[in-house]
Parts: C-alpha cells; sequence; structure tokens
C-alpha cells in the first residue's frame, strides 16, 4: 500500500511530460504534412529530364539491335 503512494504521483509526472511533449509537437507543426514521408518512399523527387530519357531510349535501341543481330547471324557485328 505504501508503495501507491509513490508511484501514482510518478505516473501522473509521466502522463504530464506526455502532454506536454504532445502539445509542443502540435505546436510546432509535425503533424501537419503526414503523407510527405510516405510519398517520399515510393516516387523520386527529382523527375527525369526529357533529353536524357531520349538517349536512355536510344541506347537501350542499339543494345536491342546488337542483340538481334548477334542471335540472327551467329556472329556479332
Amino acid at each position: 500500500m505504501a508503495s501507491l503512494y509513490i508511484l501514482i504521483p510518478i505516473a501522473i509526472v509521466f502522463v504530464c511530460i506526455a502532454v506536454a511533449i504532445f502539445l509542443w509537437a502540435v505546436k510546432s507543426e509535425q503533424f501537419e504534412d503526414l503523407e510527405r514521408q510516405g510519398y517520399s518512399i515510393l516516387f523520386d523527387e527529382n523527375e527525369p529530364d526529357a533529353k536524357s530519357t531520349a538517349q536512355d531510349q536510344k541506347s537501350d535501341h542499339q543494345a536491342d539491335d546488337r542483340i538481334t543481330k548477334t542471335n540472327n547471324t551467329g556472329t556479332p557485328s
């Protein structure tokens, strides 16, 4: 029974600390944009420019052409 006289005030202090931390987080706008962090994992921030995309596609097509020529003739050209 004597331990309750110690444990109850300690629990009240912990609750007050938790409420103070929560209020600080709300005032400092920690909960304003909850979805941004989730989307940052799924999507790239930098969009590829059209030039680099066109160059990538061109090099992919050249590699495909080399593979087809090798398969058709038996030797690489």
